[in-house]
């Protein structure tokens, strides 16, 4: 099923524009024709994040990563499906990347043996993506009316450097957007990169 379909990541921290250019980028191929969707960022539906950071009631843990883990990855094969194309907001990898930094000693802590397992998975996964683009810049984190953002304002930083390494160390190729561009121009730098791989999805 995934390999009659086009899978396309954007991948970066939080506040680095993902959401923004997978939704334009996905107008941008239904413009064109081709029957594309959005996989969405789960943590924004997840009832367990929804626990933690807009009620404040708990700490990051086992069971809301591994449920976050699941869920990317659920929804990648759902929206897969039905479309010959899909853009991801960001790739299972990342999900695994704030889990290190999230919980209690990361990949060396108490929860090691699992992340260790979801880092196999992530390793054997990683060919399901055809092309993954790295938002390169960043943007403010404190956007009026989004709290979901509260708990992880301070790791930027951390969190560009740990996605990059896991990306690394599972195998996944990324391609860094240039920094500094609009919406519409990541857009179109994009198309144009997956026209010059082979993967232009308007000519499937």
């Amino acid at each position: 099923m995934l390999r009659t379909c086009l899978v396309v990541a954007v991948e970066g921290t939080h506040a680095s524009g993902k959401t923004t250019l997978t939704h334009a980028l996905a107008a941008h191929y239904r413009e064109r024709g081709v029957h594309v969707a959005c996989v969405p960022e789960p943590a924004r539906n997840s009832p367990f994040i929804e626990e933690i950071v807009v009620h404040g009631r708990g700490e990051f843990d086992l069971e809301t990563e591994v449920d976050l883990f699941a869920a990317q990855l659920s929804s990648q094969l759902r929206v897969a499906r039905q479309h010959t194309m899909i853009i991801c907001d960001k790739t299972i990898a990342n999900v695994l990347a704030y889990a290190w930094l999230v919980l209690p000693g990361g990949p060396e802590g108490p929860h090691a043996p699992v992340l260790h397992a979801m880092e196999t998975f992530c390793r054997a996964w990683a060919h399901v993506y055809d092309a993954v683009f790295y938002c390169c810049d960043r943007f403010d984190q404190q956007q009026a009316g989004d709290p979901y953002r509260s708990k992880v304002l301070d790791i930027q930083p951390a969190a560009d450097r740990v996605v990059r390494s896991i990306c690394a160390t599972v195998g996944q190729r990324i391609y860094d957007i240039p920094p500094n561009m609009s919406t519409g121009q990541r857009v179109g730098w994009i198309a144009e990169q997956l026209t010059a791989l082979g993967l232009d999805p308007t000519t499937r």
